[in-house]
């Protein structure tokens, strides 16, 4: 026999834990047209909070811009250990890698506000032109991280000596 699902279930699409385990089938109810809609069994609230607990990295925000000889990254770390913190360069792409560790001295509860973030950031970007990621060098002040990455240049031409054995 079916229970009518109070308002809050049917607007969270919650279910009760003891009529999971009863209606396992699929389960109809009539519309306010009087036509039948099919409601397929949800997943429970410990599967949902599941998917949410694995750790997945945030986004890191970047400028991106160039000068006439450099392609300059600027991101902001701050709070982010130098230990903590990887980049990784190619000719095209450039990866930023960190992880900002949390105060764990304070208890959650007495949290009034609580926005900054932390955990594990990652942002891949492919860059515009070529660049020379042996001379690439990085800074960080107050916070800011600065890449500078220096492009290729494929107009230049040297001239080689020939050696004679």
């Amino acid at each position: 026999m079916l229970k009518k699902k109070s308002f809050l279930e049917r607007l969270t699409g919650s279910i009760r834990l003891e009529d999971n385990q009863e209606n396992e089938e699929q389960e109809t109810t009539p519309n306010r047209l009087g036509k039948k809609d099919i409601f397929e069994p949800k997943e429970n609230n410990a599967q949902r909070e599941s998917q949410w607990e694995e750790e997945i990295d945030a986004e890191l925000t970047v400028d991106l811009y160039q000068t006439p000889s450099d392609i300059i990254v600027q991101t902001m770390v701050a709070g982010v250990q130098p230990d903590n913190l990887s980049i990784t360069i190619t000719r095209d792409m450039i990866t930023i890698r960190g992880k900002r560790e949390e105060n764990q001295s304070i208890d959650k509860d007495n949290y009034f506000v609580q926005e900054l973030y932390w955990g594990s950031f990652s942002r891949t970007i492919s860059l515009p032109e070529e660049v020379d990621p042996e001379e690439a060098e990085a800074i960080e002040k107050h916070g800011l991280l600065i890449i500078k990455l220096p492009k290729l240049d494929k107009n230049r031409e040297t001239k080689l000596k020939i050696k004679s054995i």
